[in-house]
């Protein structure tokens, strides 16, 4: 039989197949071992993703079931108005309801709630999050306080105009928490329970729950690492709207402020400094000192004393 024919190129594929089936289950022995000891709670939030919910718990299923480890799975229907509390319950796992629709963070808060393990994983119920990452970042996360799911700088599935947006307050947060954040509102993370129960109070009812998370890891300086993720086409319509960007920046600025303000407030004393010093020059040119060249120099000072008064309430606030 010559190079190329058909029976040969069978052939090939067929030990090219086999060769990917004993490639995957190295892949497999060597996570089950990784994970070994440990457990999982997974807390999947829904509003009306009837259409992607059955799926999402059975992917979760079939990624977990291979590891023999304790796991569960809690979905908390967020006042759903279609048939996903219904279609949850039929498939066996733990369902919960807000019986109104909350918000995206009150779902997390009851699910993490109800979860009985120390690591905890949150998807979401729409498809856009593979299961299949789960077992890895689990195996991460032994050794860090929160393993979060990268979608690249492309995420080809996420509206282009949503993505200047993204652009926008990833740097903004970036800047703010002092350490790159590579995704700042993914939506598929494991993370240690133990370490966000003391964050609990500050967590919003919305979608700026992730969020959240990721700047109150960031600025306390706990472990935290990203890890690549393919971010798939989701099932149904999306629930963020355009005015959650606005929402979003207020909230950066408000964690900051909290756990480190005298990044906030010195760029902005600068600021006024700079500005004042530009109008004191012009003013020394023209022979006249204006009231606006004092104003700058003295708001400068405000500011400053402002962030510092900040930073001690944050030590305070913050010490053990």
């Amino acid at each position: 039989m010559s190079a190329g024919q058909p029976g040969e190129r069978v052939l090939v594929k067929g030990m090219k197949d086999m060769k990917d089936r004993a490639t995957g289950a190295s892949d497999l022995n060597g996570l089950v071992s990784e994970v070994e000891g440990m457990s999982l709670s997974v807390v999947i939030p829904a509003f009306n993703e009837e259409g992607a919910v059955r799926e999402t718990i059975e992917d979760v299923r079939r990624n977990l079931d291979p590891l023999s480890i304790p796991y569960e799975i809690i979905v908390i229907d967020d006042g759903s108005e279609d048939n996903t509390l219904e279609i949850a319950r039929e498939t066996g796992v733990i369902v919960d309801t807000n019986q109104v629709n909350t918000g995206y963070g009150a779902s997390l808060k009851r699910g993490i709630k109800h979860a009985q393990y120390e690591y905890v994983a949150i998807l979401d119920a729409d498809g856009t999050y593979p299961a299949r990452y789960l077992p890895s970042m689990l195996a991460m996360c032994r050794n860090q306080d929160m393993v979060v799911g990268d979608r690249g700088a492309a995420m080809k599935n996420v509206p282009w105009i949503r993505k200047p947006a993204k652009f926008i307050l990833n740097n903004f947060a970036s800047f703010l928490a002092e350490r790159k954040l590579n995704d700042l509102n993914s939506g598929l993370r494991v993370f240690r329970k133990s370490e966000l129960v003391p964050f609990i109070p500050l967590l919003p009812q919305k979608f700026s729950f992730t969020t959240t998370i990721t700047l109150c890891m960031a600025c306390n300086g706990k472990r935290m690492i990203y890890t690549p993720i393919e971010y798939g086409k989701r099932v149904g319509k999306s629930k963020i709207r355009p005015v959650d960007f606005i929402n979003f920046l207020i909230l950066v600025l408000r964690m900051t402020t909290l756990f480190n303000p005298l990044r906030v407030f010195i760029p902005f004393g600068l600021m006024l400094m700079g500005l004042g010093a530009v109008k004191f020059i012009y003013d020394i040119w023209m022979d006249n000192l204006s009231e606006t060249t004092i104003f700058a120099f003295l708001s400068a000072l405000i500011i400053w004393s402002l962030g510092l008064i900040a930073d001690m309430i944050s030590r305070l606030h913050l010490r053990p």
